[in-house]
């Protein structure tokens, strides 16, 4: 993707070194003020660091790496991009070719030979010629039209590199995400087995209380139907597991039926503390905010190659050649020699250039309010991170705590509910509680596990701009 970085410092200069009376736009900027702290900012968290490229380390685990760096490696979409990445490069090269002249070599040789026939005496000529010629032409670039021109194609690739960057940050969010859901999925899984376990033990005391004529064919009943409501959850769990493991596969560059990765524990998992910053540091830390500024840069360079186009074109060109009357030989040649000079101004197009003016400058006003609204989207978002990272926290520790009591009630009821003490009604209603209880806790690991790859990805996950030449 870097095959034409050498040329680009040379056809940069070149193109202003030879603008010196070029028509210059300034690019237009978002007038926002992006001062003060984040509405939703907590305290910084103990271990909160400044943000690495390689983020998902923070959650200690190494299956997550190495699902991360395979998608890397292998993602269909991050190598669709790629290319799209080398064919802006090539396009800048392209465009740069404009500044050079352009040079024209042709050569030829004939042979021609014509007879009267019969009329009178007969008369046969023959002709022979070989000539080799070169040719040369260049367009002065006096108003910076090319130059503008080769801006705009610099700024379009400085974009296209950004939006790898972005969809790299995206990419690797979207295998984090899929992950934690595939693990809370399984978790999940896991549960609803451990409770219908349960269920079906406490099925078996229940008869047992039925035979003795302890219970009630009410009470079997009941029960019974709670273990069926457990089993029934249960497939449609598997069904979800499959499905995102095979979503986890395609983001890998996998076939769905390749097997998924070995679960592992989602509760055991880091929740990393990730610090936010400023808002006014946002603009220099996500890649698609620096694509839509680049896009801008882009556009201003546009309007500026529009309006020179109204302006005349200046070129030079030069001939030379060599002829001679021998076939494929250049013995005794003749030469010529020609220069010319041509000056071209459009003097009536219906309005056509001066339209083609004013379509850039809408369309960079057009890009100047979606940069804007980029902008204020992402702050946005930012705040929507951190508020429900605090928010589902705080749910969790609360959770994890009526679980507990959950579990706890469960074997309660079921002790009284042995010794005759309490009806089968108190152990169902500590049973559904509990199951309830504790898929939620799982969701909400889940939860704060995306939260932080949410927030993580609308920071910019420690992205910074690269410092390539030919920039500005």
């Amino acid at each position: 993707m870097s095959n034409s970085a050498p040329f680009r410092p040379l056809i940069l200069a070149l193109a202003f070194g030879l603008s010196g009376c070029a028509i210059v736009e300034p690019v237009a900027l978002p007038d926002l003020s992006l001062t003060g702290d984040w509405i939703e900012a907590s305290p910084a968290a103990p271990g909160a660091r400044e943000m690495a490229d390689d983020w998902w380390l923070g959650f200690d685990s190494a299956r997550l790496d190495g699902l991360v760096r395979e998608a890397l490696n292998a993602s269909p979409d991050l190598k669709i991009q790629g290319e799209r990445v080398i064919q802006a490069e090539l396009a800048l090269r392209s465009t740069g070719a404009s500044l050079f002249p352009s040079l024209g070599l042709s050569g030829g040789t004939d042979w021609q030979r014509s007879d009267n026939g019969d009329r009178g005496a007969s008369l046969v000529s023959e002709r022979k010629s070989s000539s080799l010629g070169l040719s040369a032409s260049y367009e002065l670039d006096l108003w910076g039209r090319v130059a503008a021109t080769i801006e705009s194609a610099d700024a379009s690739l400085t974009a296209t590199r950004y939006d790898f960057d972005a969809l790299r940050l995206s990419m690797t969010a979207s295998v984090a995400t899929t992950y934690f859901q595939l693990l809370a999925s399984q978790a999940r899984l896991d549960i609803a087995r451990a409770n219908l376990a349960t269920a079906e033990r406490v099925l078996k005391v229940v008869d047992a209380r039925y035979r003795y004529g302890a219970a009630s064919a009410l009470d079997v009943s009941r029960q019974r139907t709670t273990v069926l409501t457990q089993s029934a959850v249960i497939g449609p769990l598997e069904v979800q597991v499959r499905q995102t493991g095979s979503a986890l596969a395609i983001l890998l560059g996998r076939t769905p039926q390749t097997p998924g990765p070995e679960p592992e524990a989602l509760a055991k998992l880091r929740i990393p503390p990730v610090s936010a910053g400023l808002p006014a540091d946002l603009l220099l830390r996500r890649p698609d905010l620096a694509a839509a500024e680049s896009t801008l840069r882009g556009a201003a360079a546009d309007i500026a190659a529009a309006r020179a186009a109204l302006l005349p074109t200046f070129s030079l060109a030069a001939a030379g050649g060599l002829a001679s009357d021998f076939l494929l030989s250049l013995a005794d040649p003749s030469s010529s020699t020609t220069l010319s000079a041509s000056l071209v101004q459009t003097v009536f197009d219906g309005g056509q250039l001066r339209a083609q003016v004013d379509i850039t400058r809408s369309r960079q006003r057009e890009l100047l309010e979606q940069y804007r609204k980029a902008i204020l989207i992402a702050l946005k978002e930012v705040e929507d991170a951190l508020g429900n990272a605090g928010r589902d926290a705080r749910q969790e520790s609360i959770q994890t705590r009526i679980a507990a009591e959950a579990e706890r009630s469960l074997r309660l009821a079921e002790l009284r509910y042995r010794e005759g003490a309490d009806d089968l009604l108190s152990v169902l209603d500590a049973q559904r509680i509990l199951f309830s209880t504790q898929d939620r806790l799982v969701q909400l690991r889940q939860a704060r596990l995306t939260n932080a790859v949410d927030l993580y990805r609308v920071l910019g996950g420690g992205w910074q701009a690269p410092v390539m030449a030919g920039t500005h």
